[in-house]
């Protein structure tokens, strides 16, 4: 009996998890498809500065929008399945320790890194943190990708500077960044809007 609630709560969990948008190649779509989505950028972007359009390029680049998104996992002898490089997880693919680290600045104790709204709290609170103590200008999608990946001190070191793959990775996200702000702006007065009686 035990054994049969264990496994009813676990699809129970599954099924609170938010399916991938169905175009996310077209931000207009994500968002006629996510309203609340929508919301939860506007917010970033009112309270931390970072432009909706580099939100969701991080995003992008970082998980495909997957709420359980994690690195692959590292083959020994290349071909047994083994450890993840890293304890990144969730639509931002915050670490762990970037996680708790990001709880206790912003008394957010409840976050979730597989809650959008958290996930993008996330990215406006670090590319913050990145403006505050690096320069990273808060709309320039390139920079801000190499801090974000580098972490902050090593963005500092140019630690970047060294990998050819990740300046290419880089040049990706500000062109989708772009696409998304064309895109955004062409639909932006079609999109729902919040109004007092919507919540979370």
């Amino acid at each position: 009996m035990k054994k049969l609630i264990f496994i009813t709560f676990i699809f129970y969990l599954s099924g609170c998890v938010t399916p991938r948008p169905q175009n996310i190649n077209n931000l207009c779509s994500v968002f006629q498809q996510y309203p609340k989505w929508y919301w939860a950028t506007q917010h970033v972007q009112k309270q931390w500065g970072v432009p909706i359009s580099v939100q969701m390029a991080v995003i992008y680049q970082e998980s495909r929008f997957s709420a359980k998104a994690k690195p692959p996992r590292q083959k020994l002898l290349w071909v047994i399945p083994w450890t993840r490089p890293t304890s990144a997880f969730g639509y931002s693919q915050a670490t762990d320790e970037s996680w708790r680290t990001y709880k206790r600045s912003t008394s957010n104790s409840g976050a979730d890194r597989d809650a959008f709204s958290d996930a993008v709290d996330f990215i406006g609170w670090y590319v913050d943190q990145a403006h505050r103590r690096a320069g990273v200008p808060k709309g320039d999608p390139y920079r801000v990708y190499l801090a974000y990946h580098e972490g902050i001190g090593g963005y500092i070191r140019g630690t970047h500077l060294y990998k050819k793959w990740l300046l290419d990775v880089a040049n990706k996200v500000r062109h989708q960044a772009w696409i998304y702000h064309m895109q955004l702006i062409r639909c932006h007065d079609s999109l729902p809007q919040k109004h007092w009686w919507n919540i979370w």
